[in-house]
């Protein structure tokens, strides 16, 4: 998915609604393209030659392929995600202004990509022009900031323009088309005898390292010592030879090569991806929050990196290095599975742009209810997968179109499993289980993100079945509001549902669901219509690019009658970097240009025999449609006989007019 290592912004408990969220300080390599109000001090100014490593190993000055009337320096990185994303657009502004005698040069400032890497990544784009790889000297001339940066310099060797290729693409966020061509634009007015309407420009991407001169100090934190054990608790899952994440951190100038780009992600919270607020005690130090999956930095950790970056990056004594990582065989992570379900065919991705979300339905071939133990999304190409989520339908619903429109996907109800970079995998406490229906079909919807390459992926869901029937049943419930218009241009809209438990329950952990709008999350429990409510998750700046699941260490009681909120809040404004059209009124849509709000609980009810489902548990719609007595037995909060539209869940809602005969707001017995 996703641009794993440049994404998202730490939180802050409140206690109160939380207010808009400031203006974000992000650091250059984080910041969306956007023109800069004073130009860096170098546009204007003289660039001075430097030489690379061409891709036949001679070594070669950028001067040396200069252009007739104007030269790109086009910054690059093979792994750095930015970077692919604008291959292609560079690759087509490069053809596009040959005969206009603009010259493209290729600056890979990565440091760590191989010979063979840049050569494939030079064929793959078609790149006409010389491909330098640069140890330094080139970026250090540019004053460079980051690997997508792109320098046009004239034929007096002044630094005309520097920046952003364009806005289609940056940190969390991707468009169909750029709303700005900032380089086309610049090299046009160039062209034209004009000064460029826009002369700088952030762009972001990936830091390039600087070499440092700073002296470890005696006492200064080591690689060895400290940071590969911090890197391996916190980055690996994702950072990892065939992980989710661009680039692997494994081995220390895979650390120390990206330390600028560490500091900067861990400064402003991008990294590791962690969104629950953080609980602090009375004197400001960070506290262990209620989650079992918690990944945030401790303040600890956190000081010794930027400590260890700052005394020079000392390597240490490497006998003190931890044992290597092992990842499980094959990929699967939760063990061989029992079942293996993949899509039938490869999905095709195509490079560029934003794609809808493919649903793919395959059928499980089961002839009893199944214990499932444990679930495990993979992909073939995990590049472009954003995320997955995976619901259970009849299998007659892959034959019959008319049974799949009307069983078709309500994601309100749950979903039976889920996939998010970093987190492909769900394992069951021992004595829990999920049901997976007989003779069910698995609902595939997946959201791909094209990265600047062609590619397919054909990803498999694989089960691990439970050896006997489980203690408890493990539910997903998903709390929404489907009746919502968020204004064009609001910046803090606000959404809430809530559904009263029908039964003593127990919660297991969260998961909140919102697109590319989606600003802020809340969870909170109230055990009586008029009793105080209780926090139970506070995400103050979510970020669609991580699905997370919270799962909390120990499950917390929720009483019958007890009411569960969920508040969203929406960004539809122009500040929204990935926002699809501020111009417009978004309501409830299953595309990511729509908007959803649901707020997933995952929980089990103490007093349920997993073999004898509860009337109005999840498991049992899978059965029979509830009858008018479930539905007051599940949702009739204040036990009045009636249901209200409240009261209703989302999917009684959308029928709610219809169902009520006399139009008096409530569905009764005499109403079904």
């Amino acid at each position: 998915m996703p641009i794993a290592s440049l994404l998202l912004f730490a939180a802050s408990l409140q206690d109160a609604v939380p207010p808009p969220p400031p203006t974000a300080q992000a650091k250059p390599v984080l910041a969306p393209p956007a023109p800069l109000a004073t130009p860096n001090e170098r546009v204007g100014k003289f660039v001075p030659d430097a030489s690379g490593v061409a891709l036949d190993g001679a070594q070669r000055a950028w001067r040396s392929a200069r252009g007739e009337r104007l030269t790109v320096l086009a910054l690059t990185s093979v792994e750095c995600p930015l970077s692919r994303k604008f291959g292609p657009a560079i690759a087509r502004l490069e053809a596009e202004y040959a005969s206009r005698g603009v010259k493209f040069v290729h600056v890979n400032v990565s440091g760590l990509d191989s010979p063979e890497a840049m050569s494939e990544q030079s064929a793959e784009l078609k790149l006409a022009g010389l491909y330098l790889a640069d140890a330094g000297a080139i970026a250090n001339a540019l004053d460079a900031l980051t690997t997508t940066e792109v320098f046009v310099v004239d034929g007096g060797n002044t630094l005309r323009y520097r920046g952003a290729v364009s806005d289609q693409y940056g940190a969390g966020f991707a468009h169909d088309e750029p709303r700005n061509r900032y380089l086309a634009d610049a090299l046009d007015a160039l062209l034209d005898g004009r000064e460029p309407h826009v002369r700088a420009t952030h762009a972001p991407g990936c830091a390039i390292e600087r070499d440092t001169d700073a002296r470890p100090r005696a006492s200064a934190p080591t690689f060895a010592r400290e940071v590969s054990r911090i890197v391996q608790a916190h980055c690996q899952d994702c950072h990892r030879t065939g992980g989710v994440a661009p680039f692997a951190f494994e081995g220390y100038e895979s650390v120390a090569k990206r330390a600028t780009t560490i500091a900067a992600v861990l400064e402003d919270g991008s990294m590791p991806p962690w969104f629950a607020a953080p609980v602090h005690s009375s004197d400001g130090v960070r506290l262990d929050g209620p989650w079992s999956n918690e990944r945030a930095l401790t303040s600890e950790d956190k000081r010794l990196l930027l400590e260890w970056i700052e005394a020079g990056k000392p390597r240490g004594d490497e006998s003190e290095l931890p044992l290597p990582r092992t990842s499980g065989s094959d990929g699967w992570t939760i063990g061989a599975p029992d079942a293996v379900y993949r899509l039938p065919e490869p999905i095709a991705i195509k490079a560029e742009g934003t794609m809808r979300y493919q649903i793919v339905l395959v059928p499980t071939r089961l002839e009893q209810d199944t214990w499932v133990s444990a679930t495990q999304i993979l992909p073939t190409d995990r590049s472009v997968v954003h995320h997955v989520l995976v619901f259970t339908l009849p299998e007659a619903a892959i034959e019959d179109r008319e049974l799949r429109r009307r069983a078709a996907i309500d994601e309100t109800s749950g979903f039976f499993a889920a996939y998010v970079p970093g987190n492909d995998a769900c394992e069951f406490p021992p004595e829990f289980a999920k049901r997976l229906p007989a003779r069910s079909a698995l609902m595939f919807q997946i959201h791909y993100t094209p990265n600047g390459k062609a590619t397919t992926d054909q990803l498999a869901l694989g089960l691990r079945f439970a050896k006997q029937p489980p203690r408890h049943a493990v539910h997903t419930y998903g709390i929404s509001n489907t009746r919502f218009a968020i204004p064009a241009g609001a910046s803090r809209h606000e959404v809430k549902a809530q559904t009263p438990l029908p039964y003593d329950a127990r919660l297991l952990a969260f998961m909140p669901h919102m697109h590319m709008r989606g600003a802020a999350f809340r969870y909170e429990l109230q055990s009586g219509p008029d009793a105080a409510r209780t926090l139970l998750l506070d995400i103050p700046r979510y970020d669609f690019n991580w699905q997370l699941r919270y799962a909390l260490a120990n499950p917390i009681d929720a009483p019958r009658g007890a009411l569960v909120h969920a508040t969203a809040w929406f960004d539809n404004s122009n500040a929204n970097p990935a926002n699809p059209d501020p111009t417009r009124t978004v309501r409830w849509g299953e595309q990511t240009f729509d908007e959803m709000m649901i707020g997933y609980v995952e929980y089990y009810l103490p007093g349920e025999d997993p073999a004898k489902p509860l009337v109005g548990a999840p498991d049992d719609k899978a059965r029979r449609a509830p009858s008018f007595a479930d539905l007051l037995q599940r949702f009739d909060a204040n036990r009045d006989g009636v249901l209200t539209l409240d009261e209703s869940p989302a999917k009684l809602q959308r029928e709610f007019q219809r169902l009520d005969r006399d139009g008096d707001g409530k569905l009764t017995s005499a109403d079904f």
